[in-house]
C-alpha cells in the first residue's frame, strides 16, 4: 500500500483540518479522537508518511522510532493514565479495520476497559 498524502491525518499534520491537540514534538502529534471509545481516547501519529507499523518500523529512522514511542509514553503520563493503566491499539491493514492509511496508535484509558477482543470470534 502506498502512502496517500490526502488522508485525514496528513491533512491534520498540515493543519488543513483542526484537531484538539494534547501533545506535539518533532516526532509525533497527539490529539483527541472525534468519536471517543473510552473516557480518554487519544490518537498519536508520527509526523512522517508511514502507512502502518510495518512501514514505520522498516523505513523510519531510529530517532523517529524512539521519538514516536517516547511521545506515546509522555501522552499517557500527561493524561494521567500511567497509575491505573491504559491500552494501546494500532490497527494494520484491512483485516484489522485500519480506517486511515497513516500509522497511528489509539491510547485508551480513564476506566476499566474490559477484554481486548470480543468472545464472538
Amino acid at each position: 500500500m502506498t502512502y496517500d498524502h490526502s488522508n485525514i491525518f496528513a491533512r491534520i499534520l498540515r493543519e488543513e483540518i483542526p484537531s484538539r491537540t494534547v501533545y506535539e514534538d518533532d516526532y509525533a502529534l497527539a490529539f483527541h479522537d472525534i468519536a471517543p471509545q473510552a473516557p480518554i481516547h487519544v490518537l498519536v501519529i508520527p509526523k512522517g508518511p508511514y502507512v502502518s507499523i510495518a512501514d514505520f518500523s522498516a523505513t523510519a529512522s531510529a530517532d523517529d522510532i524512539t521519538g514516536f514511542w517516547r511521545a506515546v509514553a509522555k501522552v499517557a503520563e500527561a493524561e494521567g493514565l500511567t497509575k491505573d493503566g491504559f491500552r494501546l491499539i494500532s490497527n494494520s491493514g484491512a483485516n484489522s479495520g485500519q480506517e486511515v492509511p497513516h500509522f497511528h496508535v489509539h491510547l485508551f484509558g480513564g476506566a476499566a476497559l474490559g477484554p481486548l477482543l470480543s468472545q464472538k470470534l
